[in-house]
């Protein structure tokens, strides 16, 4: 799992450990290293951007399943517009970089996350990116709703847009791990009047 030490990530890997998976969990920070081993994951600390050394972890651990939850975004939601370029780019090169690994690795899955909303410029492009380049793996991208609740940009759910309570999100996505390829949305029942 690519981004295990993310909100998603924090939520699914005690989901996965309770059915019995083993999961090595990607990290760029020893110190996310040691939460993803709490969490009950082995850890490996990698930059997405070094490819030898991505190609390493492959070849040592040849999973069987990749999970992308790869983001680089600020811990704080008035910040996001800053790190729009910086997310951009891990959508896109961070993963080609992690779907080059998991091919060469020989993954029978691949499963991505992407967001269940409409982005402008960039951000949509790097979107169409990452869920095309998914999909031609014979992938399946998981489109997340605007993510809230514990340690989420909304403490409580938003009244625009599509949501997803974070505490859903692990076991929405274990749900998922065996489908078929394709999109598929993760988002809250709408709102009633």
């Amino acid at each position: 799992m690519a981004g295990a030490s993310g909100v998603i990530g924090r939520q699914l890997l005690p989901e996965l450990a309770t059915r019995g998976y083993q999961t090595l969990g990607l990290t760029r920070s020893s110190k996310n290293a040691r939460m993803i081993e709490q969490l009950g994951a082995m850890a490996a600390v990698c930059d997405i951007y070094d490819p030898p050394a991505l190609g390493a972890i492959f070849d040592n651990y040849a999973p069987e399943i990749v999970i992308d939850l790869l983001t680089d975004l600020p811990d704080e939601a008035d910040r996001v517009r800053e790190y729009a370029e910086a997310n951009n780019r891990m959508r896109t090169v961070g993963t080609d970089n992690l779907l080059g690994a998991a091919t060469k690795g020989g993954a029978r899955r691949i499963i991505a996350e992407s967001v269940a909303w409409q982005l402008q410029g960039n951000g949509a492009l790097a979107v169409a990116h990452l869920e095309e380049a998914v999909l031609s793996a014979g992938g399946i991208v998981l489109r997340y709703g605007q993510l809230w609740g514990a340690h989420t940009y909304h403490a409580t759910r938003p009244a625009t847009g599509p949501t997803l309570r974070i505490d859903t999100a692990g076991r929405r996505t274990i749900q998922l791990i065996d489908a078929t390829s394709g999109i598929y949305e993760l988002v809250d029942e709408p709102l009633t009047a």
